[in-house]
């Protein structure tokens, strides 16, 4: 386990939370994600631009490492780690795990996906880089924390969904923009991250 003040009182404000969980159906899948932490200064967070992919709705877009729960994973946390590694190279050890995030699934196309994911946070050392899966990920990048709490990050997508258009909040880095399941996730994370005093 990494020895970081920083780390202490971001793990501490996850404690203080209830993580939400949602309801599970029959028809539900689960998924898992894992919000990244390298031990800089400033903090930064990894994220990935998903690789093209035919019958990926999610194709292209940028993410956190992770994916669906397959039979042989013990739990979610066991799905964000096996994802992670997949996509990206990183081997995160369960004792790196700080904390979790309140699930959620897909607001605007919930219609078309029944799926609820967990997010998790993990803290790696400084030196951490990633070795991405080029089937899987285009690119993997380490974004500060500073700079998703700025105002310099704010911005917005317009999204055609099914013939009607939607204006959606959304964070960017260099030329990179972060939206949708991804954004909400980093919005709820920011919020703790900020009550720990990180950013």
């Amino acid at each position: 386990m990494l020895s970081d003040p920083r780390l202490d009182a971001l793990r501490q404000a996850l404690e203080r939370r209830t993580p939400f969980t949602d309801t599970r159906a029959p028809t539900i899948s689960e998924a898992a994600v894992l919000l990244t932490l390298r031990t800089t200064n400033p903090v930064e967070l990894l994220l990935i631009e998903r690789a093209e992919k035919e019958g990926d709705p999610w194709s292209g877009h940028m993410a956190l490492p992770g994916g669906r729960r397959e039979p042989g994973d013990q739990d979610l946390l066991a799905t964000a780690l096996r994802e992670t590694e997949e996509e990206t190279g990183i081997a995160v050890p369960r004792s790196s795990i700080l904390g979790r995030l309140d699930e959620l699934g897909p607001s605007a196309t919930r219609r078309r996906f029944s799926l609820i994911i967990a997010p998790f946070v993990a803290a790696v050392p400084p030196d951490t880089e990633p070795e991405p899966a080029p089937a899987e990920v285009e690119t993997a990048l380490w974004v500060p924390l500073t700079h998703l709490a700025s105002d310099q990050a704010v911005d917005e997508v317009l999204i055609d969904l099914e013939g009607e258009e939607f204006r959606l909040p959304a964070l960017n880095f260099d030329d990179y923009v972060i939206w949708g399941l991804t954004h909400r996730i980093l919005t709820g994370f920011m919020d703790v991250a900020t009550t720990a005093g990180m950013v």
